[in-house]
This record gives C-alpha cells, sequence and structure tokens, in this order.
C-alpha cells in the first residue's frame, strides 16, 4: 500500500489497515467519523468502501473528475472515481484486463456506485464521433435495464432485482470500442406476486403514467394502476419519481441504443401481454365424472390478450385449463383444476417476463457488441445482489448467498495472490496467512454429488410424490456430519436444544454468519415448470417477438427431455462469472447501507455493524495487514520523512533505497519492524509508521519555527534595503523635480517676455497697415465717384430721350412671356365637355385669352374626331341630325304629327349632298313623300 497519510489516526487518513487497535468496534467507529464528516468513502488498501448518504454531495462534478483523473491511487481523499481511474490506468497502459466488483445489500447504492464507475470511464476516455456514439450506448444501456430490472422494495425504491456484469472492451489507445452485458437471476416471482408496501417492476409504471392515448388504446391498457391484479390494484406513485418522464427517458435511450420503432412496439407489446395475464380470472366447474375443472369466468381479457399477440383465444383458453399429458404412445387431455390454472398462468406470466429480459439484454448487446477480429481490452463491472439474511430466506436467498460465498472466496484468493505476488516480487519471504477458507461452504452447495443444489435437482427430477419435507429428509442424511450445516433433525441428534431453529428449515453457518433457510417453496423455483401447452400456445402466436421467446413451443422441435433447474442454470452462470473474473485484475467496492429509513446523513451503528460481518470487512483487513500492513515506494517515502535524519536533509545526493536506510537506521525502530524490498519499503505495525508520523510532525514544527525565524529576518533586511533604495530614490527624484520646476519657471518668464515684444511689434506694424489701407481705399472711392460722374454727364441727354418706351416695350414683352409660360403648365382637361379655361391676368390680354381659348377648344373637338371609328362617327351623325331636325319644333309635334310614328316606319337615309359631295341624313316617313334633311 502507497499511502501517503497526513494524520496519525486511520479515520482521517482514510485507510482501515493503519487501524490499531484492529476490532470491529474501531472499525465501526472509524467508518463512523468519516461518515459524520461526510466522508462516505474509505480505504483497505485498495478496496474502497462506499456508504449511502442517501443525498446528493457536491463529489461528482467534472472538477472532481479531472482531479482524480491519472492521479495516484492515495495520494488524494478516497475516491470511488480513484478505483476507477486506477483500474483504467492499468488496462490502458499496463495491458491488463480489469474488473470492478460491487457488492452490499439492497439500499446500500451499488446501481449508483456502477453509474459512477461507468461515467467516469466515460468522461476520461478518448473522444470523437464514434468513440461518443459507443460510450452513449453504453450509458443508456442503464436506464433500459433498470426500467426492466429494477423494482421498489421496502429497503430501497430503485432496487436491482438482478445481477449484471458488463464487460466494456477497449482498443489498444483506451478507447471504448463496445461491450458484453450478462445477467443473472432475475428476481421473476415479482411479477405476480409483491408484498404490501413494494412495488412490481418500474416498466410496468412506466408505461401506464407515460405511455400517449393513442399508445395505451392500441395495447388495450388503461392509465389506473388499481386495474391491474399483478400491481396488486393500489395506486404505487413514489415520492419524487416521475415514472412519465422515466418513461420518456428509456423510449430515448432505446433510441440511442439502436432499437427499431418496431421492436419498441413489439417490446412494450409482450410487457402488456403480461401485465393482462394478471386479470385473466378462472372459476371452478366439476366435470361430468366428478372431478374440477377451471375456464375462463372473463373473456374480455382474454380476447383483448389474443388479438393483441395474434393468437386464438380457445387455443390460449384450452392451454390455460387443460394440460396434455403424454404417456408412451398415447396423449391424454386433463383439465386443470383452479388452483393449477392460476399457477399455470402465473408460470406463464413470469417465463414471458424472464425471456423478454433475457432477449432484452441479447439485444442490447447485439448494438454494443465489437466486430469480431479486433484486439480488445476488458473492464467489467460486477453489480450483484449482497449477502442477504431476511426473517425468512428463501430459495432466492440461498442462491444469492452461495453467489457472494464464491466472490468472497475469490476476493480472499486473488488478494492473497496479489500480496504473495508483491511480496515475491520485492524479494521479502512470503509467509503463509492463516485466513478463513470458505471453500468448505461453497462445496457444501455446489458439490456435484452429495451438494445442496445437486441433491435438489435429483428431488426434482425424481418420480414419485416429491416435496420439501423429502428434499429436507435426504439433506439431513447427507450433510448431517458437515460443521457448517445444521437442522432439527442434526440438532436433535447432538442433543441441541436451540428454539430459534424451526422445522421445515435448515442452518447454513456461511462467512458472514449463521442463515435458516426456510424449504417451503425450493422444489417449485427451482423446478420452475412450464405446462408444453403454454408454450406450444405462445409459439403459435403471429407476433414474431413473442413467438421467439418460446422456440421449445415448436411441435416439429419437440423434446420430451426434462429443461435445467434454476439451481442448475445459476450455478453455471456463477461458475462462468468466476471463471471471468479470475481472468482479470479485481477492483472492489463494498457498498454499506447505514440506515433503515433511508434517512440521509444518518448512521446506525448495527446496521451498519451487521453489514461489515455480512461483507468480510474486519477479514478484509486482517489479510491485507498479514506479514507488512505498510509498504511505499522508497522515493516518495525518502522525500516524506528525510527531515528526520540530518544526513539526509535537506538533499541526499545518493540512492533513493541507500537514503531510506540510512534515515531509519538514525531512528530507534526494531530491525524486525522492517524489510527493504527492491522498489519499496515494508513496516511490518501501524504503530511504527504512526511513531514516524509523530516524529515527523514534531520535526516539522521545528522546521517551521526555523523557517519562520529565517523569513522573518530576512523580511527585515529586505524591508530596511527597501526603504533605503528607496530613500535614495525619493532623495534622487525631489531634486531632479526642484531643477525641472526651476527650469520651467525661467523658461516661462523668457516666452513671456518674447511674448510681450512680439506683441508690440506686431501691433506697431498693424496700425501702419491700417492707415495705408484705408488711404487707398478713399482715393479708390474718389475716383470712382469722379469717372462716374463724368459719364453720366456725357451719355445724360441720350439716355432720357428713349428710355421710356424701351422700359415699357420690355415689361410688356415679359408680361405676355410670363403669361404665356404659366398658361402652359395650367391648360384645361383635354375632355370635350369641359369649356373650361384660365382667366387673363391681365385686361390688356382678354382678347388674345379669348382667341387662345377658342383654339384649345377647336383643337380638342378635331382630336376628339378623329379618334372616332366609323360606326361611331355614324352614330354621332345620326344623333347630330335628330337634334337638328327636331330643334324648336317639340311643342308643334302633336300638331304636325296627329298620328305617331310606330315600330319601325320612320327611317333615316343618308344621301349625297349636293354641296360639297358630303354624305347627308335625311329623315323619312315610311309611304310618305315628305323628307326632313338633317342639317350637318
Amino acid at each position: 500500500m502507497e499511502a501517503m497519510a497526513s494524520l496519525l489516526d486511520a479515520a482521517a487518513a482514510g485507510d482501515l489497515v493503519l487501524l490499531d487497535p484492529l476490532s470491529e468496534e474501531s472499525l465501526l467507529c472509524a467508518l463512523q467519523q468519516r461518515f459524520q464528516r461526510g466522508d462516505i468513502y474509505t480505504y483497505i488498501g485498495n478496496v474502497v468502501i462506499s456508504v449511502n448518504p442517501y443525498c446528493s454531495l457536491p463529489i461528482y462534478t467534472p472538477e472532481k473528475v479531472q482531479e482524480y483523473h491519472s492521479c495516484n491511487f492515495f495520494a488524494v481523499k478516497p475516491h470511488i472515481y480513484a478505483i476507477a481511474d486506477d483500474a483504467y490506468r492499468s488496462l490502458r497502459d499496463r495491458d491488463r484486463d480489469q474488473c470492478i466488483l460491487i457488492t452490499g445489500e439492497s439500499g446500500a447504492g451499488k446501481t449508483e456506485a456502477s453509474k459512477l464507475v461507468m461515467s467516469y470511464v466515460a468522461a476520461v476516455c478518448g473522444k470523437g464521433k464514434e468513440v461518443t456514439k459507443v460510450k452513449e450506448q453504453l450509458l443508456q444501456s442503464n436506464p433500459v435495464l433498470e426500467a426492466f430490472g429494477n423494482a421498489k422494495t421496502i429497503r430501497n425504491d430503485n432496487s436491482s432485482r438482478f445481477g449484471k456484469y458488463m464487460d466494456v472492451e477497449f482498443d489498444f489507445k483506451g478507447e471504448p470500442l463496445g461491450g458484453v452485458i450478462s445477467n443473472y437471476l432475475l428476481e421473476k416471482s415479482r411479477v405476480v406476486r409483491h408484498v404490501q408496501g413494494e412495488r412490481n417492476f418500474h416498466i410496468f409504471y412506466q408505461l401506464l403514467a407515460g405511455g400517449s392515448a393513442e399508445l395505451l388504446q392500441r395495447l388495450g391498457l388503461r392509465r389506473d394502476c388499481q386495474h391491474y391484479d399483478y400491481l396488486n390494484r393500489e395506486s404505487c406513485s413514489l415520492p419524487g419519481v416521475d415514472d412519465a418522464a422515466n418513461f420518456r427517458a428509456v423510449q430515448d435511450a432505446m433510441g440511442v441504443i439502436g432499437f427499431s420503432p418496431a421492436e419498441v412496439t413489439a417490446l412494450l407489446e409482450v410487457t402488456a401481454v403480461v401485465l393482462k395475464l394478471g386479470n385473466v380470472q378462472l372459476s371452478s366447474c366439476f366435470q361430468a365424472s366428478g372431478m374440477e375443472a377451471s375456464s375462463i369466468a372473463e373473456p374480455r381479457e382474454l380476447q383483448e390478450i389474443c388479438q393483441l399477440v395474434g393468437l386464438d383465444a380457445s387455443a390460449l383458453e384450452q392451454a390455460l385449463c387443460s394440460r396434455t399429458v403424454k404417456a408412451r404412445d398415447e396423449t391424454v387431455l386433463t383439465s386443470l383444476s383452479v388452483s393449477q390454472g392460476y399457477y399455470g398462468r402465473d408460470a406463464l406470466a413470469k417465463n414471458i417476463y424472464s425471456r423478454l429480459f433475457d432477449w432484452l439484454v441479447s439485444r442490447i448487446n447485439a448494438s454494443i457488441q465489437v466486430k469480431p477480429g479486433k484486439r480488445r481490452k476488458v473492464m467489467g463491472v460486477l453489480d450483484i445482489y449482497g449477502f442477504e439474511i431476511f426473517q425468512d430466506n428463501g430459495f432466492e436467498q440461498f442462491v444469492i448467498n452461495y453467489c457472494n460465498e464464491k466472490l468472497q472466496q475469490i476476493f480472499i484468493l486473488l488478494t492473497l495472490k496479489e500480496e504473495q505476488e508483491e511480496y515475491v516480487r520485492e524479494g521479502i519471504p512470503w509467509t503463509p496467512v492463516e485466513f478463513f477458507d470458505n471453500s468448505i461452504i461453497c462445496n457444501l452447495i455446489e458439490n456435484g454429488t452429495c451438494g445442496i443444489l445437486a441433491m435438489l435437482d435429483e428431488e426434482c427430477l425424481r418420480p414419485g410424490a416429491v416435496n420439501e419435507d423429502t428434499f429436507l429428509g435426504k439433506l439431513n442424511q447427507a450433510c448431517a456430519a458437515h460443521r457448517h450445516y445444521e437442522s432439527k433433525e442434526t440438532q436433535n441428534a447432538r442433543r441441541v436444544t436451540d428454539a430459534s431453529l424451526p422445522p421445515r428449515c435448515f442452518r447454513i453457518h456461511h462467512y458472514a454468519g449463521k442463515v435458516t433457510y426456510n424449504v417451503t417453496g425450493f422444489i417449485e423455483k427451482n423446478t420452475d415448470l412450464l405446462f408444453r401447452d403454454l408454450s406450444q400456445a405462445m409459439w403459435a402466436s403471429r407476433h414474431p417477438l413473442l413467438r421467439s421467446l418460446f422456440p421449445e413451443g415448436d411441435p416439429q422441435k419437440v423434446s420430451l427431455k426434462l429443461p435445467p433447474t434454476a439451481g442448475s442454470q445459476f450455478k453455471a452462470s456463477v461458475a462462468t462469472l468466476m471463471k471471468n473474473l479470475y481472468s482479470k485484475n479485481p477492483n472492489y467496492v463494498r457498498c454499506i447501507k447505514p440506515n433503515e429509513t433511508k434517512t440521509a446523513m444518518l448512521f446506525t451503528p448495527e446496521l451498519v455493524l451487521a453489514q461489515i460481518r455480512y461483507l468480510g470487512l474486519l477479514e478484509n483487513v486482517r489479510v491485507r495487514r498479514a506479514g507488512y500492513a505498510f509498504r511505499q515506494l522508497y522515493g516518495p517515502f525518502l522525500g516524506r520523512y528525510k527531515m528526520l535524519c540530518k544526513k539526509t536533509w535537506p538533499h541526499w545526493a545518493g540512492s533513493e533505497r541507500a537514503g531510506a536506510e540510512t534515515l531509519l537506521a538514525e531512528l530507534p525502530i526494531p530491525a524486525e519492524e522492517l524489510a527493504y524490498g527492491h522498489s519499496k519499503l515494508f513496516i511490518r505495525s501501524p504503530r511504527t509508521l504512526f511513531d514516524l508520523e509523530r516524529r515527523r510532525q514534531e520535526r516539522v514544527a521545528e522546521l517551521a519555527t526555523l523557517i519562520q525565524k529565517i523569513f522573518r529576518g530576512w523580511r527585515c533586511r529586505t524591508q530596511f534595503q527597501l526603504m533605503r533604495k528607496s530613500q535614495i530614490l525619493i532623495a534622487a527624484w525631489f531634486r531632479c523635480h526642484a531643477q525641472k520646476h526651476r527650469y520651467q519657471q525661467m523658461k516661462r518668464s523668457a516666452l513671456l517676455l518674447q511674448a510681450y515684444a512680439r506683441g508690440w511689434k506686431s501691433r506697431r506694424l498693424l496700425r501702419e497697415l491700417k492707415v495705408q489701407r484705408r488711404r487707398q481705399q478713399a482715393a479708390s472711392t474718389i475716383s470712382a465717384y469722379w469717372k462716374g460722374y463724368q459719364v453720366r454727364k456725357t451719355y445724360k441727354k441720350y439716355f432720357r430721350s428713349g428710355a421710356s418706351a424701351r422700359l415699357a416695350n420690355f415689361i410688356y414683352r415679359r408680361l405676355v412671356q410670363k403669361f404665356l409660360v404659366g398658361l402652359q403648365h395650367n391648360l384645361p382637361p383635354l375632355a370635350v365637355m369641359d369649356r373650361t379655361w384660365p382667366p387673363a391676368p391681365y385686361k390688356f390680354l382678354a382678347t388674345a385669352n379669348q382667341e387662345l381659348k377658342d383654339i384649345f377648344y377647336h383643337w380638342k373637338c378635331k382630336r376628339y374626331r378623329e379618334q372616332l371609328t366609323p360606326q361611331r362617327r355614324a352614330l354621332l351623325q345620326a344623333k347630330l341630325c335628330a337634334s337638328e331636325l327636331f330643334k324648336d319644333k317639340k311643342t308643334l309635334y302633336p300638331k304636325r304629327f296627329s298620328t305617331r310614328f310606330q315600330k319601325g316606319e320612320v327611317a333615316v337615309t343618308v344621301v349625297e349632298s349636293a354641296k360639297g359631295g358630303h354624305d347627308v341624313p335625311v329623315c323619312k316617313k315610311k309611304g310618305s313623300h315628305k323628307m326632313e334633311v338633317l342639317v350637318h
């Protein structure tokens, strides 16, 4: 451990390996002191302990990311960013595959810790369009998996109900290429049953709250959660959680990952099928033989399901209410009771959801997987359930605790392996460390012949009457002599009385404590039976996604072989996971839940102490402290403690190791407390380190006093020299200023005298020039007047004789010109009916103005006539003829024509005039010789 503690107590140093004395109480006290100071992270060597604060802290900002980027693991305060950075740099620079194991009980903050690790790695790795796309896909897989795999429990509002292991793959430059996600043991029983105060998986509530009205109508869903049995028919809104907004976030995340709209729709349709299955109710009836049978009580819900997935309602009803049994060559259809029908319905819902979740993980992997052929480095992040001890522990707690036993085993082995490798690398003799080896417990559970899982599988596959009692009896026979197993029967055989161990239960002494398991439900949950009729019904649907989830339903691929049990599948998954973890360099994050009420910054010692035992933290410290508790490179050690020796202070000219040896030789430290490796110094006891720190603090105080003394003397001398220089400078500047001032005064006086002299001379010259100019102007004026007088006198008689006539003629022409020019701009309109004309401005122009008016009017008429068409001209001539004909004769019309003209009796004829040869219109009554000539 390359530690750099600044204080003596381990709580302030942040590393529990330096805790002295070491006990559960001191470890708990150190965690509590740090938590109350706001330090939620603590080290055990390179293991990070994270205590959930249940509130937001300002320690995850971009500035913090830069602070922990490429820093020494122990040179900064404990933080999850430090372990993420150390793992990333080891992967990038040392070409070592890494894995980060995050464990803890529900509500301890495992999911948030995995998000922080992923976000930090995404922030510090390379940039670029393709790299950003891969990082976004990796990060956006979290909200999708949380929606389908997380739920609210009594302990946690966002509890992961599955184990997740993500391998993030990088290229040789440390830029992410993609990843692979593995999931373990989804709690599918939650789909059909959860206790009061908890919720089903988030996706059901998000879909109902955030789905549009059109989407819900297409899926046949109602927005009210109380309508659905699988949601306990209760409103389960969480304070501070917006399910509608989370649903939109899930949809956006699917788009980023690469889901097509058709895939999203199909996914939501299958989710709706699971939700609606809970509302399918069965009713009891009796056959003719008197045996109980079941039928669908309300077919409407069943029809909506079948319509949604393209399935015949009668086929699904038959699969839910009956079962086909094949015996040799015969096929028998047997009816199911109501309880059996409900079991089949719930088993179908659980299998659909579980397989849908597996498909979802596979689909995400298809988007983020790396193309084959590329050289890759891998960083794995494991977010899996921690050790669980409840009031009533069942099959789920059994396999979860088995997984934690395997993780504890790999932790101890890899930690000891790392310790041993470092000792060998530094040339320090390795002493075997005594520790509790939990392989005996792992063997009790996973042994292939007499292990608990093997006997459970054997009991599930055994023909005949099988129940939990026979399974417990077989366990008591096979494990009676095992010191980590006990039950009521084995206690009675040993004549031990223990009221805390009820019947139908067995107890295993795990590394973290004793856990009592109730065998009720072990057989059913391990078998995980789904009737073949239901699989075939799902395969017969026309929904592509639902059909693909049940390949065993294909009638052409019918197999009488029983599917593997849940226990064997989980055992194989754990074995694969352990193999994967053994191939990588491990990094650990142990999460602790500080209180049961999820109250911010509340620390409950009893609860935390139980988790310290579950996580085996005390065992971790003891393993880490085995041999030498402290180790550090010679360079940093010499740089920190060189002031303790006069030979090494202030500078050491030799090698770093020789300097450390010289320094420690001057100090009263027993030789057995020290060991010198090739590049590191090893110190056995934390007390020795604390003694070094105490001496260093005392020496630092002495050096600080010395530095202060020297600094004060230097400051006084410097101040005096500065004042002396300032006085000399001020005197020089003052003398310079006085001389400059005197010179300026003399210069101003000289300039003033010069100005007055030049002014007097200029004014005298100006007066002389003005007198001379006035004389010249007077002479010019007199000369001009005299010449004018002579000219006027000579031409006076000629000018006066014709001046009046010429002046009058000029005025007359000017007035006429002004009149004509003004008339040019004020001509009246060109319409022939307009007789307006501007009046004459003067009386002598009246006659000319009248002539101009007549000329203009005749010109307008002539212009108007020239524009007429022949037809219009003839029409106007006829009108003119009629006007002339009847002029002054209208009063005599009744006397001259006793009878009125009838239609067609009057004709107008154009005849040629005798004079001039022009056409003249005449008017003639038909049948009469009288003719009136129209005046032209």
